[in-house]
């Protein structure tokens, strides 16, 4: 368990507000994606170039096109999750299609100025791919989901009828717990206190079951178009401008019941369902640039601005169906109640952490016919400033609780997170028309606090065929990910969550023309 002092402003102004410090790695902790072939050498592109990924990498390498080229790449997850929330483990699956990069490229010489071609691309891919199902249970005996709940309504100042009315500023969590009587008010030792009625149950030692499904759909696209310039083959310079785009569905399935057979205690179960979406796009700027001092040597650097997503939009509702045997009976609600009917709606901006990042190959029998180039190795460092993430009000004039809501979660992410190195390396051996390449790649721990163990780290391998314009490629992925996820949090005491281990295999093909 750990405990995080986060605003209460934060964890209980949820009538306008969704956003959560989670939704910033949600943005930037995913792994690089792209062509097989880019997969296939661990996503290291830094200064390798010749392949459409570069525009999303390091859009100077688009200037080792001499020619054109049409690219599709797609491709299929195969999602297997491993979880432990308090020592008790679950296995699930969940298998999806996805896409890497597709689009096109133009390489040109420049008639105005000797030694120097010239490249432009406009190019698709699936930056971060959401398609999965997470679940976990297990029995608690410290903390129940209703604490939350209560303590929302305890700290508001609210009276239960303005919290129960058509326009609640509690829509999604302390109006749906008073509506079924799962939260309520009590006098304890002469003091009015707000309680869960599961509250009771861990009073008394016995354990809650606690089970909770978390399925995720939608992905993170990016539309680029990117422009690159080769002096000599020595100096290569380019920059691209995306679009990124958010199609994020989230359903998350919360349920908390009573261990004992003893059907008089005021409590049996509740199921909380908590269904958001996120829809909107941004804008951003790669800048990069490759050296080559030598024939067989090249150096790349590169920087990706943060993407400004300016215009997200939350659509959020929430249901709650809750048994409190000889308390209330079987009651039940939905947060539409609470919004007019409809179901509530954020508008915000942000801006995703920027990154940066040095890379370096070498290249054997590295001469103009690519031909006769037999192999080379790559490998890129990656510092990607995940604290850097901040979040604002979309409104032209935001209101007071506006600013300082999103001041605070702001803050609160400054705490949470670090900037963290990736690093990737791979290599490719060429026996003329057919390639066979190897990768692996490191994405270390976004949190600052060691007890939050996340990172991914991938191996991969694939092959190649070129031959007369047309090629092919096909990679396998295989991704090992650890991150924890918290099923809710509370302000007086220690946050419970589970560690989830992930292994993902990404089987993707690339079909290509030269024209």
């Amino acid at each position: 368990m750990k405990k995080f002092i986060l605003p209460i402003l934060l964890l209980f102004s949820i009538h306008s507000f969704a956003q959560v410090p989670e939704d910033a790695l949600r943005y930037s902790f995913f792994p690089q994606n792209g062509s097989a072939r880019n997969l296939a050498i661990g996503g290291a592109m830094g200064s390798l170039g010749g392949d459409i990924t570069a525009v999303f990498v390091n859009p100077a390498g688009l200037g080792n096109y001499r020619t054109g080229e049409f690219v599709f790449t797609p491709g299929f997850f195969l999602n297997n999750n491993k979880t432990d929330f308090r020592s008790s483990f679950e296995k699930n699956k969940a298998n999806s299609f996805s896409f890497g990069t597709f689009g096109a490229v133009v390489g040109f010489n420049n008639n105005y100025r000797s030694n120097t071609s010239e490249a432009v691309s406009i190019a698709v891919t699936q930056t971060a791919n959401f398609n999965n199902t997470l679940h976990y249970k297990g029995f608690n005996n410290y903390s129940s989901r209703s604490e939350q709940f209560a303590e929302e309504f305890a700290k508001s100042n609210y009276t239960i009828d303005e919290v129960l009315n058509s326009n609640s500023p509690m829509p999604y969590t302390a109006a749906p717990a008073l509506y079924t009587y799962l939260i309520d008010t009590f006098t304890i030792d002469g003091n009015t206190q707000v309680k869960g009625l599961p509250e009771f149950i861990l009073a008394n030692g016995q354990a809650l079951l606690q089970e909770n499904t978390v399925k995720t759909k939608g992905g993170m696209y990016e539309l680029a178009v990117g422009y690159a310039m080769n002096k000599n083959d020595k100096i290569l310079v380019g920059g691209s401008i995306g679009l990124p785009i958010m199609d994020y569905k989230n359903t998350t399935t919360f349920r908390e019941s009573d261990t004992s057979s003893n059907t008089t205690n005021k409590f049996g179960y509740f199921n909380y369902t908590d269904e958001f979406s996120t829809l909107g796009v941004g804008v951003n700027l790669k800048l990069g640039i490759i050296y080559r001092p030598k024939e067989y040597i090249r150096l790349g650097l590169a920087v990706h601005t943060p993407s400004y997503m300016f215009t997200l939009t939350d659509k959020h509702q929430t249901t709650l169906e809750a048994q409190t045997e000889n308390y209330e009976g079987y009651q039940s609600v939905s947060s539409n109640t609470f919004t007019n009917g409809r179901p509530g709606e954020s508008k915000y901006t942000m801006l995703t952490p920027w990154k940066a990042m040095i890379s370096g190959s070498y290249v054997f029998r590295e001469i103009q016919d690519v031909r006769k180039q037999k192999a080379f190795i790559t490998a890129d460092i990656e510092y990607v400033n995940h604290k850097g993430s901040n979040f604002f009000s979309a409104a032209e004039n935001p209101t007071a609780e506006d600013a300082a809501y999103y001041k605070a979660l702001s803050k609160v992410i400054k705490q949470q997170y670090k900037g963290n190195f990736n690093f990737r390396v791979g290599g490719e051996l060429k026996f003329n028309t057919i390639m066979g390449r190897l990768g692996f790649a490191y994405y270390s721990n976004p949190y600052k606090d060691a007890a939050l163990k996340a990172n991914k780290m991938l191996v991969s391998g694939g092959l190649g065929y070129r031959n007369k314009g047309f090629f092919v490629d096909l990679t396998y992925v295989h991704s090992f990910n650890k991150d924890v996820n918290f099923p809710y949090r509370l302000a007086d005491k220690d946050n419970t969550f589970a560690t989830v281990k992930n292994q993902r295999g990404n089987i993707v093909a690339s079909v290509g023309v030269k024209f």
